[in-house]
C-alpha cells in the first residue's frame, strides 16, 4: 500500500506539473490586426496618419497611458484593477448571483484584463464556456505583463466608436490632441466609450454620453482624484466634435514612410510643424495664382544644413480633382532640372584650376553634332565672365565650359556627389546634361546644394545626409558629398550665386533682402515644363518646384518668375544667418587682367587682385591684350617705318576675336574697336585676325527649304570685319558669290553637299570654313 500511495502521489504531482506547464505555455493575449501608419512632427505632435488595412483608425500599440486616462478608466471599468490577479472574485460572485436571479446574462464581472482578452478573441460568443476561457487567459496575461502594460494594451485596442480604435486615434479624432494633453473631462469621455462603443459615441446619443461622463467626473471628485473646482469646470466642457478629423499634413511624407518600409509604425519626423504650416500657406497663396494659368502643382523642401534634417516636406499641393495629379510626390519624382547643375560645373573647374571667377568665356552661336544651345534671351554677347554665366544662367557659355571640361568627368563627379538618378552613360546625355538634358529628384538636388553649403562652411566635411526621421541611429542613404569641390571653390561658387538678379518686387522677401544674403539658382526645363529655384545660406537650403506633374508645359512657367518668389518668401520665415566666412586656408590671391579675368600677362596694363582656390592655376595668361602702335589721336594704327617715331604711341589694346567682338561690341558700349591701319602702314605679318564668319556658325548643318511653288529657298550667310570700310569677297568652292561692304550678308542657295567657303578682304586676309548643306 505505501508503494501504491507513493506512485499515486507521483501521478498527482506529474499531472499537476503538466497542468502548470500547459497553463504557462498558453500564450498571453496577442493581436494580429494591422495598424495605421502614423507621422509625428519633431515635437511628437500628429501630422497625419493612414487607416489600417482593415479600414480602422488604429495607431500602433503604446507602452503606457497618461495618468488621467488611467484613473478615469479604472474608476469606470475596474476600480480594483490594481489589486486583483486578472479576475475579481467579489465581482464574479456578485455577477453570478445577478445572472441566476435574472435567469440571463446581465452582468459579466469582466475586469479590464478580461476585456483585453475578449478584444484579442474577437467574434467569440458571450457564453459560460467562453467566460471560463477568458478567466484562464486573464490570469495568464497577469502573469506575463505588468499592470501598466495591460492598461496600455487595452487602451491601444479598445473600440472608441465608429472605425476608431485605440486611445491615441480617439484623442486626435475627437479632441484634436495627443492623449497626454487631455483634460479630465476629455479623459473621462474617452474612458466610457469602450463600454458600449456601438451605442454611445460622439455624434450618437450625445446626451447619454455627457450624462455618463458627468457621473464619472462626480465619482472622481468623491474619491478625491479631483477637487471641487476642477469638477465644476470639467462639467462645463462641451462634448467632443463628432465631425472631428485627424490632421492630414505632410501626407506625401507619410506615403514615403510607407514606401520606405515603415508601414504600420509611428514615425517621428524632423518636420518643424509651424514652419511647415507657414510654408504651406505661402505655397497655397501662390498656387491659387498659378492655377489660373493652368499650372496645377508645386513642391517645396527646407533642409537644416547643419544636421541634414528636413524641416519642411511639401510633396505637392493637395486637390480633390484627380486630373491635378496632386498625389504625386514631386520631391521623390525625377524631373528635368534645367540649369541647376551649372554651379557644380563652375565649382569643379575652379577646383581644378581650369577656370578663374572672372574669366571671359565664349558666348557666340555654336553647334555640336546637331546640338545648338541657345540662351534664354535668344541673344549672344560674344564673351561673358564666368561668374556672370551663373548669375544670369547663360546656356551657350555653359555648354562651352562643359565641352572643355568633359562630359564623362562631369557625369562621374555628379554621381559621386550622390546624383544617382543619372543612371545612364555620359554619352547618352551628352552636352545637354548641363541644360537639363537629364532628370533628378528634388531630394537629390537639395542634397547636393546642402553639401555645397556645408563644404563652404566646413560643416561635416562637405557632406549632407538628408533625413526626415529624428532617429539618428537610422542609416541614411545616399550620402551627398562635395568631395570634388574644395572649400575655396565652394565659397567662390556661392559668392557668384549671390549676384543673381532678383524676381519682381511682389514678395514679402523684399523686406529682409538687405540683411539676408542667399546663394540661389533657378532652372527652367525644355518646353517650360519645370520651374525650379534652390537657395542656400549657411543654415538652410530651400528648394521649390512649380509645374504640372503630368509634364504639360506652360509658356510662363519660368524658374525666376514662378519658383523664385516662393523660395524667397519661405526664406523670410527662417532665421537670418551670417554669411559664410571665407575659407582662407583654401584660397590664394592672384593678379588677373581686369578686362579678361585671366592671369595678367605683360601686356595687361589694368590688373586686379582676385581670390582663387589654392590649387595650381592651369589657365593661360591673358592673350587678348596686344601691344600696338597708334597715332596720338588713337584713330589709326601705325607700323615701323610708316610714321616718324615722335608720332608713334605704344599702347596695349584689348582685342577680342572678330566673331566674339561682333557680338560683344553690341552689348558693351565701352568696348573700343581696334583702330584700322593708317593708309600705307599695314603690316603683312599682322597676327590679329580681322575676318569672322558669324553664320553659318561652327558645327551646324544648313537646311534650305523650298518656298512656295517649289522654288528653292535661300540662306543668308553673315560675316564680320573689324574695319567697317573693308570689302569681303565670297567664294563657295570655286564659285565667286559676290562682294560685301559694311553689312556683310550674302544670300546663297547651294545644293546639298559639302563645301568650302572662302572669305578674302581688301588686304588679302583669308578665312576658310567647311560648310555642309543638307536637304532634298
Amino acid at each position: 500500500m505505501p508503494f501504491k500511495n507513493i506512485k499515486t502521489k507521483h501521478k498527482i504531482l506529474l499531472v499537476g506539473v503538466l497542468l502548470l506547464l500547459a497553463f504557462l505555455l498558453i500564450p498571453p493575449v496577442k493581436f494580429k490586426n494591422t495598424t495605421s501608419t502614423v507621422l509625428l512632427d519633431r515635437d511628437g505632435q500628429l501630422l497625419s496618419a493612414t487607416v489600417s488595412d482593415e479600414g480602422m483608425w488604429q495607431f500602433p500599440e503604446v507602452d503606457t497611458v497618461p495618468e488621467k486616462f488611467a484613473i478615469c478608466l479604472t474608476q469606470f471599468e475596474d476600480a480594483y484593477f490594481k489589486y486583483h490577479f486578472g479576475v475579481n472574485p467579489v465581482s464574479v460572485v456578485r455577477a453570478a448571483k445577478q445572472n441566476i436571479q435574472a435567469r440571463s446574462v446581465v452582468s459579466g464581472a469582466s475586469t479590464i484584463t478580461m476585456q483585453l482578452v475578449r478584444l484579442s478573441r474577437r467574434g467569440k460568443p458571450r457564453t459560460f464556456y467562453e467566460k471560463i476561457i477568458e478567466i484562464f487567459l486573464a490570469i495568464r496575461t497577469e502573469l506575463s505583463y505588468s499592470k501598466r502594460t495591460i492598461l496600455a494594451k487595452y487602451a491601444s485596442h479598445a473600440p472608441f466608436g465608429g472605425n476608431v480604435v485605440g486611445l491615441d486615434a480617439a484623442a486626435w479624432r475627437y479632441f484634436g490632441t495627443s492623449p497626454d494633453n487631455l483634460s479630465w473631462a476629455e479623459s473621462a469621455t474617452l474612458a466610457i466609450l469602450p463600454n458600449a462603443p456601438g451605442l454611445i459615441f460622439p455624434g450618437r446619443n450625445q446626451d447619454q454620453l455627457i450624462a455618463k461622463r458627468n457621473r464619472l467626473l462626480t465619482k472622481l471628485k468623491n474619491e478625491g482624484y479631483i477637487d471641487a473646482e476642477t469638477h465644476r469646470l470639467a462639467l462645463l466642457e462641451p462634448p467632443p466634435n463628432p465631425a472631428g478629423r485627424l490632421p492630414q499634413d505632410a501626407t506625401h511624407l507619410l506615403t514615403r514612410c510607407i514606401h520606405d518600409g515603415l508601414k504600420g509604425k509611428v514615425v517621428q519626423s524632423s518636420i518643424n510643424r509651424r514652419l511647415h504650416e507657414n510654408s504651406n500657406r505661402i505655397a497655397m497663396r501662390y498656387h491659387r495664382h498659378f492655377m489660373a494659368n493652368g499650372i496645377r502643382n508645386m513642391a517645396a523642401m527646407v533642409v537644416d544644413n547643419r544636421t541634414g534634417e528636413v524641416l519642411v516636406y511639401i510633396g505637392n499641393i493637395l486637390s480633390d480633382k484627380p486630373e491635378n495629379s496632386s498625389r504625386v510626390d514631386i520631391i521623390r519624382s525625377k524631373r528635368s532640372y534645367g540649369s541647376l547643375l551649372k554651379p557644380f560645373l563652375y565649382g569643379f573647374m575652379l577646383n581644378e584650376g581650369l577656370l578663374l571667377p572672372r574669366q571671359l568665356v565664349n558666348d557666340i552661336p555654336v553647334a555640336f553634332a546637331g546640338f545648338a544651345p541657345q540662351n534664354f534671351s535668344k541673344t549672344f554677347e560674344g564673351m561673358v565672365s564666368a561668374n556672370e554665366i551663373l548669375s544670369r544662367s547663360l546656356n551657350v557659355p555653359s555648354v562651352n565650359l562643359l565641352k572643355q571640361y568633359g562630359v564623362d568627368k562631369f557625369h562621374n563627379n555628379l554621381r559621386q556627389m550622390g546624383l544617382l538618378s543619372l543612371d545612364k552613360s555620359p554619352s547618352h546625355y551628352g552636352l545637354s546634361i548641363i541644360l537639363g538634358g537629364a532628370e533628378a529628384s528634388m531630394w537629390e538636388l537639395a542634397g547636393i546644394y546642402s553639401a555645397l553649403a556645408n563644404k563652404t562652411g566646413c560643416v561635416r566635411g562637405g557632406h549632407s545626409a538628408l533625413r526626415y526621421r529624428l532617429d539618428s541611429t537610422v542609416s541614411v542613404k545616399p550620402m551627398f558629398n562635395c568631395d570634388a569641390i574644395g572649400s575655396g571653390a565652394a565659397y567662390l561658387t556661392l559668392e557668384a550665386l549671390t549676384q543673381a538678379s532678383r524676381p519682381g518686387e511682389d514678395g514679402s522677401w523684399r523686406h529682409f533682402i538687405a540683411s539676408q544674403r542667399i546663394a540661389w539658382k533657378t532652372g527652367t526645363s525644355y518646353g517650360f515644363r519645370d520651374a525650379w529655384a534652390i537657395g542656400v545660406t549657411p543654415g538652410y537650403t530651400v528648394a521649390v518646384w512649380v509645374g504640372n506633374a503630368d509634364g504639360e508645359g506652360r509658356a510662363d512657367l519660368i524658374g525666376v518668375a514662378a519658383a523664385a518668389p516662393v523660395m524667397f518668401d519661405i526664406f523670410s520665415l527662417l532665421p537670418v544667418d551670417n554669411w559664410f566666412a571665407a575659407p582662407w586656408f583654401d584660397l590664394k590671391t592672384v593678379i588677373t587682367c581686369k578686362q579678361s579675368g585671366l592671369m595678367a600677362s605683360a601686356n595687361c596694363f589694368d590688373t586686379v587682385r582676385q581670390c582663387v582656390p589654392l590649387v595650381k592655376t592651369r589657365t593661360l595668361p591673358c592673350s587678348y591684350h596686344h601691344r600696338i602702335y597708334v597715332d596720338k589721336s588713337q584713330r589709326f594704327r601705325l607700323s615701323h617705318g610708316c610714321a616718324p617715331s615722335d608720332e608713334m604711341v605704344e599702347t596695349c589694346w584689348f582685342v577680342l576675336p572678330p566673331a566674339q567682338e561682333w557680338f560683344y561690341s553690341k552689348a558693351h558700349a565701352d568696348y573700343r574697336m581696334l583702330p584700322p591701319y593708317r593708309k600705307g602702314c599695314a603690316e603683312a605679318a599682322d597676327k590679329i585676325p580681322n575676318i569672322a564668319l558669324i553664320y553659318p556658325y561652327p558645327g551646324t548643318d544648313i537646311y534650305i527649304p523650298r518656298e512656295a511653288k517649289g522654288v528653292k529657298g535661300q540662306s543668308i550667310w553673315r560675316a564680320a570685319h573689324r574695319n567697317p570700310a573693308a570689302r569681303i569677297y565670297w567664294h563657295l568652292n570655286d564659285t565667286f558669290l559676290g562682294e560685301t561692304r559694311g553689312i556683310h550678308e550674302m544670300p546663297v542657295s547651294p545644293l546639298p553637299g559639302n563645301y568650302i567657303l572662302t572669305l578674302v578682304d581688301d588686304d588679302g586676309e583669308v578665312l576658310q570654313k567647311r560648310i555642309r548643306i543638307i536637304g532634298d
